[in-house]
């Protein structure tokens, strides 16, 4: 085997055990310069195995306990996030208590909402931030951040959320199979559960790149949500969801 391809065999691997990772840190743990890392990549995307973000990569399969930086995370999908993030607006009421989980989607469905009156319960640092430059209440849940990632997880968030009412949760997912919304942490599948238990009404907001796949953590079944918005590219995987869910928006 050619030096090149061990070299992208081991990058493959890098990327697939954490979710993602930038052109500079692959450097530095290979020991080759960023320059040789971007002409793997380059390779690597037209060969289907990864792809490729401003500043990085990201693996097209993942371990099931394997989650993206946010930062390329950020980076991925916005055009479907922010179509997704429209149409959750138009289901949120005036004087609606919602909850909002963590994550890139959440982020902008936070943003379109920053200029309603409404509370919300924010599960993340990122979104609670872009809400409270606006007009909502925000609450945020207490608990452990996890570093680098911006949720909020542990016994003190799941303790928040089991006091309190709201009318929806607006839930984002690692994955999602013909069963059930999964997660990469057991820890945060902890939190979102116990947002759903408090909400009368769950909607599932995720682009096509979550779908027909499984993480490590259950979060719910599929029947637990009141609906589903993702973006045209699941057309494929929407029949399943209809099976189980009332509500499926394509956009």
């Amino acid at each position: 085997m050619s030096l090149i391809r061990q070299r992208q065999r081991r990058i493959l691997r890098l990327l697939e055990a954490e979710g993602g990772l930038r052109t500079q840190e692959l450097a530095k743990r290979l020991g080759v310069s960023e320059a040789t890392v971007r002409r793997d990549l380059a390779a690597m995307a037209d060969q289907g195995l990864v792809e490729r973000t401003h500043g990085g990569a990201l693996p097209l399969r993942m371990g099931t306990a394997a989650e993206p930086p946010f930062d390329l995370k950020a980076r991925r999908k916005v055009p479907e996030k922010e179509r997704i993030a429209a149409r959750a607006a138009a289901l949120v009421p005036e004087r609606a208590t919602v909850i909002l989980d963590s994550g890139t989607t959440a982020l902008a469905l936070a943003r379109r909402l920053a200029d309603r009156r409404i509370t919300v319960i924010a599960l993340d640092l990122k979104v609670a931030e872009a809400l409270a430059r606006g007009a909502p209440e925000v609450w945020l849940v207490g608990g452990r951040t996890r570093n680098g990632l911006f949720s909020l997880v542990g016994p003190w968030a799941e303790a928040m959320l089991a006091e309190i009412h709201a009318d929806l949760f607006f839930l984002g997912a690692d994955a999602v199979d013909e069963q059930a919304v999964t997660n990469a942490t057991v820890e945060e599948a902890a939190v979102k559960r116990r947002a759903v238990e408090a909400a009368e009404a769950t909607y599932l907001v995720a682009d096509h790149s979550k779908f027909g796949r499984r993480a490590l953590a259950r979060v719910v079944g599929l029947e637990a949500l009141a609906g589903v918005i993702t973006d045209k590219k699941s057309a494929a995987f929407a029949p399943a969801l209809r099976e189980k869910v009332p509500f499926v928006e394509l956009v």
